[in-house]
């Protein structure tokens, strides 16, 4: 599986990894600010997501494996890995079963719990969408408006819309294929699933993916970890409160390079 990425700067390697329906470019802005502090930041789209290949397999594990060939190719070794929602338990999943690849382990507003599928209605407006004549950004926001509210939110899907002709917008997600298998989205990691190195969790306050009682699961599997809160932050911490988060991420890693 050969994914597609954006590589920012030089240094030492450092691989961030998106979320459900998003893609590497999502993470351009936080990517530049990393690279400018000396590493060589790559914006990974994972399969069926963004620019990389579509297949009908779909899962932690294969996804996992996919960032150890992606690293094998690239010959990156001794990785600072950095994981948001989905991208964060594809992070976990490769750090608990390549350890000798990850230096560091970062993972943002994901816990290795199960959780419910839950992006019924957002799967429903982006397959209308497809299912659309669409001919400008601005329609398809204004149809996407009937499924989901926050303009936010929508922004962030509306990321997947590319030319695919003159006057005719597509998805670039494999969404029948995320749609078939959404819940392998929550599943969680298995018991025996264990990563030794130093791990920071970044769970935003307002958010509710990781929760207080959650804690005694994340060190079960990550005995060297912390979790930090950033107060009055939603699922998408890192785009609503870049500054605090490039701080948090920054420290963790000059603390433990």
């Amino acid at each position: 599986m050969k994914l597609y990425s954006k590589i920012i700067g030089k240094g030492k390697p450092f691989l961030i990894l998106h979320g459900f329906l998003g893609m590497g470019d999502n993470w351009k802005t936080l990517g530049k600010e990393f690279s400018d502090e000396g590493y060589e930041v790559h914006l990974v789209d994972q399969r069926n997501h963004g620019r990389s290949p579509h297949t009908e397999d779909f899962g932690y594990d294969v996804m996992a494996e996919d960032i150890k060939e992606y690293c094998e190719e690239k010959n990156l070794q001794d990785i600072i890995l950095l994981g948001h929602s989905m991208g964060g338990k594809t992070a976990m999943k490769v750090a608990t079963n390549y350890p000798d690849l990850v230096h560091n382990l970062i993972v943002v507003d994901i816990a290795p719990k199960y959780y419910e599928p839950h992006h019924q209605t957002i799967l429903e407006g982006l397959t209308m969408l497809q299912n659309s004549d669409l001919d400008s950004r601005g329609l398809a926001d204004e149809k996407l408006e009937e499924y989901i509210s926050e303009w936010g939110v929508r922004q962030f899907l509306l990321k997947n819309l590319y030319w695919k002709e003159k006057g005719k917008l597509a998805l670039r997600m494999n969404l029948e294929v995320l749609k078939e298998k959404v819940e392998h989205v929550g599943k969680a990691l298995n018991e025996e699933d264990t990563f030794h190195k130093d791990t920071l969790f970044v769970s935003a306050g307002s958010s509710n993916y990781i929760r207080k009682e959650d804690r005694e699961l994340i060190k079960s599997h990550f005995p060297k970890s912390n979790t930090v809160i950033i107060k009055d932050a939603g699922h998408w911490v890192h785009a609503e409160k870049p500054e605090d988060f490039f701080q948090i991420i920054m420290a963790f890693i000059h603390k433990f390079s």
